[in-house]
């Protein structure tokens, strides 16, 4: 661990110099691929021209390559062999994205940035006892890809758990059997009785199924208190989704001034950032994990032609695009995230939302890092627990104005409806100029409409669309009204 965190301190000491190798690196390895010879790799000689000459790809300009290398071609979009898919669909979309996982990745980009994740813990925490227990991971599923016998595919968590290293298998509870299991609501009840008695000292995994888990083994138990199950517990590992909607649950559960949160950026396509102090908000950027960084302002995101800035340009408080390039052939690849830099020494990013979920119809421009605000604001002031959310526009017709309609499942809401969806209005004005600009005297947006879904009713939505558990989540915010219009659907039936 203490090797790690002088890699750690010597990029975040050098980032500009880092980044710049790690991109040399890069191009040298996958200029003779089909991709690099293509946009001619091997007489690129700066990031400039690399820009230049490679456009900003989407998964849809880069699925011909990748269906290439699931039908067994090799050396498309890198040169060594890729036998991995991360299974993604991100939201509850009909489409699946398969992004390719080389092992350079898996060794390089994930399982580097596990230890460091710890490194960094251990260096805040040196009395820590985590390493004396095990880490409680919730895996998603794979299945053999079908149009390749040698190839595989599956949620990320799986493709991980099936390549990880022995002493990573060591450290991780529940076996590998179990945690791979296909069938969510199955694999649950079996992780419950798999790590009832282990000795669990960190968890990570995705908050929504975190929390799922952890109450049914409460449940199961008849406690109200997770250290009365795991008492040596001092640890949970986050990432998805912004935390702060269910920080307020975790500490219900686990009331101990002794737990820690640590929040991750981790995806299907590399794993980008972690906490280095956990009583800051933003996460420090891992800069020499194979994947060179770029960053698209707002304002050039839907351009034919984007510029884009590299760490050198950024600054503290505009929302950026992410673009990567990756050490498993993802060329200047749209993640769809959007960030928000929170220092630029080091570079500490925080994820703000994501590029097709946001609210605009009226100029309004809220974003997911503001409704999850306003949700915990408006949380705090009614002593609620909200479980998950989505909302949508209303659009103007006749003589009504526009509004915003929400659908928000309550673990406990102790006050009447309306007065949350007060809080949550003043609250999101609070946070948000622009809205609260549409807001005065209900000029372009009338007062939220808020419905109260029942307890579960989001993962029995999930589960009616075959999307039960692993990376899937409820689209927190949507420009248009197709899933509030499904689930409300639901609702009613």
């Amino acid at each position: 661990m203490k090797l790690r965190l002088s890699a750690l301190d010597n990029f975040a000491l050098n980032p500009i110099d880092t980044q710049k190798q790690v991109f040399n690196d890069l191009i040298g390895t996958a200029q003779f691929t089909e991709y690099g010879k293509q946009f001619d790799f091997e007489h690129i000689n700066s990031i400039k021209e690399f820009k230049q000459r490679v456009p900003v790809n989407d998964y849809d300009s880069l699925k011909p390559y990748i269906q290439k290398i699931m039908e067994g071609q090799q050396n498309v979009l890198w040169p060594s062999p890729i036998n991995w898919f991360a299974k993604s669909s991100g939201t509850t979309s009909d489409k699946s994205k398969f992004i390719p996982v080389s092992r350079d990745a898996l060794d390089d980009t994930h399982f580097k940035s596990g230890k460091d994740v710890l490194s960094l813990y251990l260096r805040q925490y040196p009395q820590s006892n985590i390493m004396s227990g095990k880490c409680l991971t919730i895996g998603g599923s794979h299945q053999v890809n079908q149009l390749n016998a040698d190839s595989f595919y599956g949620d990320l968590s799986a493709v991980m758990l099936q390549n990880m290293p022995f002493m990573g298998q060591v450290m991780r509870t529940p076996e590998l059997s179990v945690a791979l299991m296909d069938e969510w609501e199955a694999k649950l009840e079996a992780i419950i009785y798999s790590v009832f008695h282990e000795n669990i000292t960190f968890i990570a995994g995705v908050p929504t199924w975190t929390l799922v888990l952890i109450k049914r083994i409460l449940e199961i138990a008849g406690e109200t208190d997770l250290h009365k199950i795991w008492p040596n517990l001092e640890l949970y590992i986050h990432g998805g989704v912004s935390f702060t909607p269910y920080r307020k649950q975790f500490q219900q559960i686990i009331p101990s001034a002794n737990m820690r949160y640590m929040d991750t950026y981790n995806a299907s396509e590399g794993f980008f950032a972690a906490q280095d102090n956990l009583e800051e908000e933003g996460m420090m950027l891992f800069l020499n994990h194979g994947i060179f960084f770029e960053f698209m302002p707002m304002e050039e995101y839907g351009k034919e032609d984007p510029q884009t800035l590299t760490l050198r340009d950024v600054e503290v408080g505009p929302n950026y695009a992410l673009v990567i390039s990756t050490n498993a052939g993802l060329w200047r690849y749209l993640v769809g995230d959007t960030v928000q830099f929170t220092s630029t020494d080091p570079f500490r990013v925080k994820v703000s939302g994501r590029l097709k979920h946001f609210i605009n119809a009226f100029g309004e421009e809220v974003i997911v890092d503001n409704s999850d605000h306003a949700i915990a604001e408006a949380s705090k002031k009614t002593g609620a627990i909200v479980n998950d959310y989505t909302a949508a526009p209303v659009y103007m017709s006749g003589n009504e104005n526009g509004a915003h309609e929400w659908v928000i499942e309550f673990e406990t809401l102790p006050v009447p409806l309306e007065t949350f969806t007060f809080e949550l209005d003043k609250a999101l004005q609070a946070v948000n100029s622009d809205y609260e600009a549409k807001r005065h005297k209900d000029i372009a947006l009338r007062m939220p409409l808020v419905h109260r879904m029942q307890v579960g009713g989001f993962n029995q939505w999930l589960k009616s669309k075959g999307k039960l558990g692993g990376q899937h989540k409820v689209p927190r915010l949507s420009n248009e009204r197709k899933y509030l219009e499904e689930i409300l659907a639901f609702m009613e039936a």
